[in-house]
């Protein structure tokens, strides 16, 4: 039997709610919608769907089966759509979406370069610190630093990111290295809120994750006030290798407990998996996830 095409019948009968509805949508006819399940449920052996006059339900096995026939289409549609993307020049508007410090940071460059080398293209950037619904909003990307539960999203692997604590060399030079995450209890501490809780601090100890509790002296939502208030000493800071990338290079903030840094985040380019994959979107994914992977290795 044609398995994609069972499986796109299948999954048509869950959305549809019925076997009716999924044949008129399919344009084929009810008893042919029945064939194909029942076709289809011998093949995989297994009861996919129960059926009553009244009413239908997926089994435990049809309702992860449904899961996997959908990422199956998915890629299906992916490869489909990939092929095309190369032969139309891409046109038209993408909403892009990523948290505000990396998005001016990462982004907004690729953006930049994307558009330039595509003129018929437009891009709404929305640099945002909070998680956006991409289907509800609109909204076509994102990049998102952190794991991604979400099954019904798609998720393009652009590397990783880690937590660090720093301090400048004078703080250093005030205080003493700080030798145990324990240590930070009666340190004056910076907290960026976008990342880290202005109460305690997530560290590693071994393969344990521990939160120790930490005194803020400062509490901010903006980065740059934060990485400013350390690198002048004002107290210790926990942020993104990619926060302090430059500082540590210049050697304004130094690096402490490099054996207790939080566990690394990953990131990734995500996009809705229901929605086909247009050659916009395919082509600003070949664009600028090279560059991002390049980006987030030197910025570690």
């Amino acid at each position: 039997m044609d398995m994609l095409a069972a499986m796109q019948a299948f999954v048509k009968i869950v959305d549809s709610g019925s076997l009716t509805a999924a044949a008129e949508a399919l344009a084929v006819s009810q008893p042919s919608m029945v064939r194909t399940l029942a076709a289809l449920e011998r093949e995989v052996g297994v009861r996919l769907l129960n059926r009553t006059t009244r009413r239908m339900a997926l089994t435990d096995e049809g309702r992860e089966y449904c899961a996997r026939c959908r990422s199956i289409l998915a890629a299906v549609d992916d490869a489909q759509a990939s092929l095309s993307a190369r032969r139309v020049e891409p046109r038209g508007t993408l909403r892009i979406t990523a948290s505000v410090p990396f998005g001016r940071r990462f982004v907004a460059p690729a953006v930049i370069d994307f558009l330039a080398a595509h003129p018929q293209m437009r891009i709404e950037l929305l640099l945002l610190d909070r998680l956006t619904d991409l289907v509800e909003e609109g909204i076509d990307l994102a990049v998102r630093l952190a794991p991604l539960p979400d099954s019904s999203m798609v998720g393009v692997p652009i590397g990783h990111t880690r937590r660090l604590i720093v301090g400048s060399p004078a703080l250093l030079a005030r205080r003493g290295a700080l030798t145990v995450p324990g240590g930070l209890a009666g340190e004056p501490c910076v907290s960026f809120t976008g990342l880290v809780s202005p109460g305690e601090w997530e560290v590693r100890d071994g393969n344990r994750t521990l939160r120790v509790p930490v005194n803020s002296v400062l509490t901010t939502n903006q980065i740059d006030a934060a990485v400013q208030a350390c690198m002048l000493g004002l107290g210790w800071g926990q942020f993104f290798d990619y926060h302090v990338r430059d500082e540590l290079r210049a050697g304004t903030l130094l690096e402490v407990l490099p054996d207790h840094h939080a566990a690394r985040t990953p990131a990734h380019i995500v996009y809705p998996q229901a929605r086909l994959l247009s050659p916009n979107v395919r082509a600003f994914l070949d664009f600028a996830a090279p560059k991002l992977r390049l980006a987030l290795g030197e910025a570690g």
